[in-house]
């Protein structure tokens, strides 16, 4: 007899088919986003990877390597990143070539498109993991700016005192431009740049401590408890600026380190700066600014030889420490 039953899925046989696609979504969706978060870490190591070139071509050029900060005019003053300073060097040619280093950053602008942007504002594409969260520009009342993924390394934890000039131990230093002869630990045993989370909170300005070889702090809560006025979400938002919780980092705690404050009933994960670099004449700067990253498990870095290391967030802070001064003598070897 012929079958009058319309031809078609019964609901279970639909409710069937989609529980197996669910199933194998449920399969797939890992290894994609395992996959995905590969490239970009291929992707931020190359992006590391072209600015070891670039410093190497600096270095090249002016057989120095540029300042951490450069300021502009006598103290108090803002000062330049050692990004800004690479830009020839990476295919910004035209940029860099607008930007007057003895003059603040403010008011500076470029011309895209017949159209005058604030330099401040230019994302600039080998300055971005791909796997930051917020790959975005931030308002500050009508300037704008953008953040940065890697930061310079401006040693463990003592940065600058500017009455006395002294500078910290790290590769890059506010206010002089160090040379290669300098670096007595080896280029290939010293951290050119490390990664950094933008838009990262921290406490600044609190003066304190502010004396004389102050030791770094040994846990997060030491570091705490010297306070300050806090910022929720503007670190490492400003590419621009020389400052080093803006575009740099320090080896006090190991990449990745923890160091939670909670406030109004938000649980942040800090950095912190005694004094703002160039806001006083006589303030000194210690800082615990971390190297953090999107990428499971560790940090990419890269070294003043131009090499590019995975640093795991296990590394030894002893280890840690000793990649991060240029004459600490240590001898260590990242894992």
């Amino acid at each position: 007899m012929r079958n009058l039953r319309p031809a078609g899925f019964t609901l279970v046989e639909l409710l069937v088919v989609i529980a197996i696609i669910g199933v194998l979504v449920g399969l797939l969706l890992p290894a994609v986003q395992a996959a995905r978060e590969a490239a970009n870490r291929m992707s931020c190591s190359n992006n590391i990877k072209q600015i070891g070139i670039a410093n190497a071509n600096f270095e090249g050029t002016y057989k120095q390597y540029p300042e951490s900060f450069k300021l502009v005019g006598p103290l108090p003053a803002d000062g330049w990143c050692a990004q800004a300073q690479w830009l020839p060097f990476m295919e910004q040619v035209q940029l860099e070539s607008t930007i007057d280093y003895s003059l603040p950053y403010s008011g500076q602008t470029y011309s895209q498109g017949g159209v005058a942007q604030q330099i401040s504002g230019f994302r600039v594409p080998g300055f971005i993991c791909p796997s930051e969260a917020r790959d975005e520009q931030r308002v500050d009342g009508t300037t704008l700016h953008y953040p940065i993924n890697y930061g310079v390394n401006v040693g463990v934890w003592f940065v600058w005192d500017p009455a006395a000039k002294k500078v910290g131990d790290g590769a890059f230093v506010p206010g002089k431009r160090l040379k290669p002869a300098s670096i007595t630990d080896g280029l290939s045993n010293t951290i050119c740049v490390a990664e950094v989370k933008a838009y990262s909170p921290y406490f600044r300005d609190g003066a304190n401590p502010n004396s004389d070889d102050v030791a770094a702090p040994v846990n997060p809560a030491a570091v705490l408890g010297y306070g300050g006025s806090f910022k929720t979400d503007s670190g490492h938002t400003e590419w621009v600026d020389g400052r080093v919780h803006q575009t740099g980092f320090t080896a006090c705690f190991p990449p990745n380190t923890e160091v939670l404050y909670t406030s109004g009933g938000i649980e942040y994960d800090v950095d912190f700066t005694s004094s703002r670099e160039g806001k006083s004449t006589t303030a000194k700067t210690y800082a615990a600014v971390t190297s953090r990253s999107y990428h499971s498990g560790g940090v990419n870095v890269g070294l003043l030889d131009g090499s590019v290391r995975f640093v795991g967030e296990t590394v030894a802070r002893d280890v840690w420490w000793a990649y991060a001064t240029r004459a600490g003598g240590e001898v260590a070897t990242l894992p």
